[in-house]
């Protein structure tokens, strides 16, 4: 089964958000990488850009599929992981450490009453399995 850090919340479209302050980092879950495969494509908002909770705020290609990333909070993107637009395979190796997608200064936290914890993603995870 893929791992669930228990320190981060996590959306129903698989990504996950580590609070610190008003900073959200968001990164895709170890499951969704799992299911999409090989990584080859990741396409990402430049800082400044609004986001908004649960709108699409970027691409991520694999040798499976295409697929939207969702903004799990709303804000304004103040960095994105460079190394993961060169690299798109880091989210492959290291979904939770290297591979976070963007840094996003929250615009308030009403949006974090739908993220969900660990544990709560962990059963998600078991109801969409079967």
């Amino acid at each position: 089964m893929a791992s669930t850090p228990a320190d981060l919340n996590y959306t129903r479209t698989h990504e996950w958000v580590r609070l610190d302050g008003d900073v959200a980092t968001v990164g895709m879950t170890d499951y969704a990488q799992g299911e999409l495969g090989d990584i080859t494509y990741l396409e990402l908002p430049d800082p400044g850009t609004a986001v908004e909770a649960t709108e699409p705020f970027g691409v991520v290609e694999s040798v499976k599929a295409a697929s939207d990333i969702y903004a799990p909070v709303a804000g304004e993107v103040i960095e994105r992981n460079e190394e993961a637009v060169s690299g798109p395979d880091v989210l492959n190796s290291s979904p939770y450490e290297r591979a976070w997608l963007i840094k996003v200064r929250l615009a308030n936290t009403d949006s974090l009453g739908g993220l969900m914890s660990a544990d709560d993603y962990e059963s998600y995870l078991q109801e969409v399995a079967h």
